[in-house]
């Protein structure tokens, strides 16, 4: 039985086994004693992480043929094969004593992946997604780099972020037209934001949707009247850092009429 690569469903199936096995051996040890697996395919990383006796592990597919394919190759994993979408799903109601996430993550929803992970932050300890070298990059990039921005900024506030490896084009079926890369997430030990987290997001999104412009002009637009006082004011976004954009989220809350 084969697999089509579907293109709505952005899938380019691994077929270097070496960098399977790379991506698999790039799983922490001791982190979570489950991992969760997103979009499996043709079972190329559950070959080798249904092999690591330091977690348990399941997997979550949207494609009936791979979930088929799945079923009849690897029958061990049947009990814990899900057959539904990640984004729709509760991390918490499905590993409420936590997880590490992995997979070789479709490009065209890399970032809600991301986001998602995000939003159940105390349930993931650890990620490891091979996704499009130019996100990757972005993630991981500190402040002061043209690539640093929105998701950046929150994704290193709870988490470190390490870029391992880079991967060709050409050991993908179909190939991509760009490179991917493998990237670990860790969970640090921010607990919460040292300021208000819905007005953290919006102070971060409002200053990175107008980056060429100083913080000034991109809060001013946003909460007109405040005081312009703060030295941050004269900067560009990407110069911030996690512990920056809370004092300036800080300073917004004190300010805004």
């Amino acid at each position: 039985m084969k697999v089509k690569p579907k293109k709505h469903l952005g899938q380019h199936f691994l077929t270097d086994m070496s960098i399977s096995r790379r991506i698999c051996d790039s799983i922490l040890p001791n982190m979570s004693a489950r991992t969760l697996e997103i979009g499996p395919g043709t079972g190329v990383l559950t070959k080798f992480l249904i092999e690591r006796e330091d977690f348990e592990l399941t997997a979550i597919e949207i494609d009936t043929e791979s979930v088929n394919y799945l079923q009849l190759n690897y029958p061990q994993l049947a009990s814990r094969l899900i057959f539904g979408d990640f984004l729709n799903s509760s991390i918490e109601k499905m590993f409420p004593e936590g997880v590490n996430v992995v997979g070789n993550f479709p490009y065209n929803i890399s970032s809600q992946i991301y986001f998602k992970i995000l939003e159940y932050k105390n349930f993931v300890s650890q990620s490891v997604g091979m996704i499009q070298r130019e996100v990757a990059v972005r993630i991981a990039k500190p402040p002061g780099s043209k690539e640093y921005g929105i998701l950046s900024v929150f994704l290193q506030a709870f988490y470190d972020i390490e870029y391992l490896f880079t991967v060709d084009e050409t050991v993908f079926n179909p190939p991509p037209r760009v490179k991917s890369a493998v990237i670990r997430l860790i969970r640090n030990k921010r607990e919460k934001l040292d300021c208000d987290e819905k007005m953290f997001y919006k102070v971060v999104k409002a200053t990175f949707n107008q980056r060429r412009k100083t913080i000034r002009n991109s809060l001013r637009s946003m909460f007109p009247g405040i005081e312009e006082t703060h030295e941050f004011f004269s900067l560009r976004p990407e110069v911030l850092s996690v512990e920056q954009f809370e004092e300036l989220t800080r300073f917004v809350e004190r300010n805004i009429k």
